[in-house]
């Protein structure tokens, strides 16, 4: 297994990164497949090494909107390590992915198991987390942004 020296996994320090990669397998996707949908079960995650991979949501009679598009060293899905792990967003493949793919419920119990490896796996989440709210809410506001005001859509 090939050992991720940036992106999410090269956030964690080395023993925690080859804890981490010892709970992956390898998988991949082909271009224009569905990884997951909004609110369904996040029952895995996976850290992407090749391709690219657009996160949307639903908005009602919108559709789906696409808030983010990721790829290399990148995660795919987050709502795994939070309860009621649902997902919040929807995911699907821009092109062919090769990926690490984990099982939540068993890097929850490494998480849980040993105390240094969950909290520096709860901090590299949060940044993605916060990261991803961040692109979220700025694609929102350029969907729904109201055309001529510099005060955030609000006239006087």
């Amino acid at each position: 297994m090939t050992v991720v020296r940036h992106g999410f996994v090269g956030a964690l320090p080395p023993e925690h990164r080859e804890r981490l990669l010892g709970l992956a397998h390898e998988t991949s996707f082909p271009s224009g497949i569905r990884i997951f949908d909004e609110d369904g079960e996040a029952d895995r995650f996976w850290i992407i090494r090749s391709g690219r991979v657009a996160l949307d949501i639903h908005i009602p009679g919108r559709g789906s909107v696409v808030v983010e598009t990721i790829g290399d060293d990148e995660l795919l899905g987050w709502s795994w390590m939070f309860e009621p792990y649902r997902w919040h967003l929807g995911a699907q493949t821009c092109s062919p992915v090769r990926a690490y793919e984990f099982d939540a419920k068993q890097v929850r119990d490494a998480r849980d198991a040993d105390p240094a490896f969950g909290l520096a796996l709860t901090d590299c989440v949060a940044q993605v987390v916060a990261r991803r709210l961040k692109a979220a809410r700025l694609r929102l506001l350029d969907l729904y942004a109201v055309g001529g005001t510099d005060d955030g859509g609000s006239s006087v």
